[in-house]
């Protein structure tokens, strides 16, 4: 892989190369954008409970906001890189990274979290949890574990959004088009934070920290990295080297969560103006590019309203972040190119920065994500998708099925209702199923399983 080669206007799934007014990665981003699944990111949490008097962000506002990020991100960091490598690039790549990398970058932070389940990271933990504690459990006459092998247990036990969000970009669902979105390689590519299968995840490797595709998915995989020349580390477990542009939607995504959740703690009551300002301020002080003496005076201007002043704050933090990070980008192309580069690009940012963050961090931890009603929310949303499973999983791997379980099953859409199947393939069109809920639907749903409610007429 070189930075003339390591794109593609391919597309997964589709054996031709269309031509449009708009570019391939344009496409990508529209796909997205008309989506059901992108459309129900609007009703699954971000951090605070939806809905609520006071408007605060969902997966939807966070994704829209990580895109506009990552959009700049792909536009400084082409134009840095056409006038680092010069003429070491072709001049089809030139124009790739003056013009199209913005639009690839982009569409890949509005899929970044499009497999997160409902109820933030606890809905994740449900998922595991289940499996786990249920592994004992008789069903069809074995254990639950006894169902599956290895590796996809393995799958099951730690489900992870990243995987999730590989999946429903690119299974050919029942009755739907084949190679799901079909979407570039290079937009696929850019959203794999962790190249690897579940066996081969290991914490102190960035690349496998988690894990990026389910065993189901791994041809899937296998195709898109062959199609851009990513590194195979090691083929059992199946580990790839990181594609250089998943650090810049990764860096998109860490710069909003690092300073957007302030807003609507603010907003909440939760962080005082005068605690977010002096982070705020304590940030951008490292700052190369920025005026203090323009911030100050901006402020004082502001002065009457405590909430402008955090949104300019706000604004100043992520460009000088941004920067920074493709700084970081361009300086270390050639590890990047390689996946060696160990490190996520705000990681890599001037340590009096980093320390200012690593403070904004602290209270963020401390005051937002234990906060009670965060805390609440994860607890609930913990019991509603532990329960859904506990519905929905017996049922589909029962070999005769109760009169009660197979009405559960005729809950499922067609599109999960794959024929011959196995254990495993069945139990993934569940958690499709489930993890695709937003917050209201699997809330109601589980009041109707459990009798709290009825249904009402639609």
């Amino acid at each position: 892989m070189n930075w003339n080669n390591c794109f593609s206007h391919g597309r997964y799934g589709q054996g031709f190369i269309s031509s449009t007014v708009r570019t391939p990665y344009e496409r990508d981003f529209d796909r997205l954008i008309f989506s059901a699944a992108f459309r129900r990111l609007q009703d699954k949490t971000q951090v605070f409970p939806l809905p609520g008097p006071i408007l605060v962000h969902n997966r939807l506002t966070h994704s829209l906001e990580v895109a506009s990020v990552g959009r700049s991100l792909g536009k400084i960091v082409g134009d840095m890189l056409v006038e680092k490598l010069g003429s070491e690039l072709s001049d089809e790549a030139k124009l790739f990274y003056q013009s199209d990398l913005s639009s690839v970058i982009a569409a890949a932070c509005l899929a970044h979290d499009i497999g997160n389940p409902s109820f933030g990271h606890s809905g994740e933990a449900a998922i595991s949890s289940y499996f786990e504690q249920h592994a004992g459990t008789v069903i069809g006459g074995k254990p639950l574990i006894g169902h599956f092998e290895e590796k996809e247990w393995k799958d099951l036990t730690n489900f992870e959004g990243n995987a999730n969000s590989f999946r429903i970009l690119t299974h050919h669902y029942a009755n739907r088009q084949k190679g799901g979105y079909q979407l570039t390689y290079t937009t696929l590519a850019a959203i794999a934070k962790y190249p690897c299968e579940s066996i081969g995840s290991d914490k102190k490797y960035l690349n496998r920290k988690k894990y990026g595709f389910f065993q189901a998915d791994k041809d899937a995989f296998v195709e898109v990295a062959a199609k851009l020349g990513m590194t195979c580390e090691d083929t059992d477990p199946l580990i790839y080297k990181r594609h250089p542009f998943v650090y810049l939607v990764e860096a998109a995504d860490d710069i909003c969560y690092r300073v957007i959740d302030w807003e609507d703690a603010h907003r909440l009551g939760i962080i005082d103006s005068d605690t977010a300002i002096r982070h705020f301020l304590a940030l951008l002080e490292t700052s190369k590019w920025d005026k203090m003496d323009r911030i100050h005076k901006t402020l004082k201007e502001l002065d009457n309203d405590p909430r402008e002043q955090l949104a300019y704050l706000r604004a100043k933090c992520i460009n000088y972040l941004a920067n920074s990070c493709a700084e970081v980008f361009v300086g270390n192309n050639a590890e990047l190119l390689t996946g060696s580069y160990n490190r996520s690009l705000i990681d890599g940012i001037e340590a009096r920065s980093l320390e200012a963050l690593e403070a904004i961090n602290k209270v963020t931890i401390r005051k937002i994500y234990n906060h009670e009603t965060v805390v609440k929310i994860e607890l609930a949303g913990y019991e509603v998708m532990s329960s859904l499973l506990g519905a929905f999983i017996p049922a589909i791997l029962q070999e005769k099925a109760s009169h009660k379980e197979r009405k559960i099953l005729q809950l499922l859409p067609n599109q999960f209702r794959g024929e011959n199947e196995t254990a495993y393939e069945k139990a993934l069109s569940v958690i499709d199923f489930i993890s695709g809920m937003t917050d209201s639907y699997a809330m109601e749903l589980y009041k109707n399983l459990k009798g709290i409610s009825l249904p009402t007429h639609t």
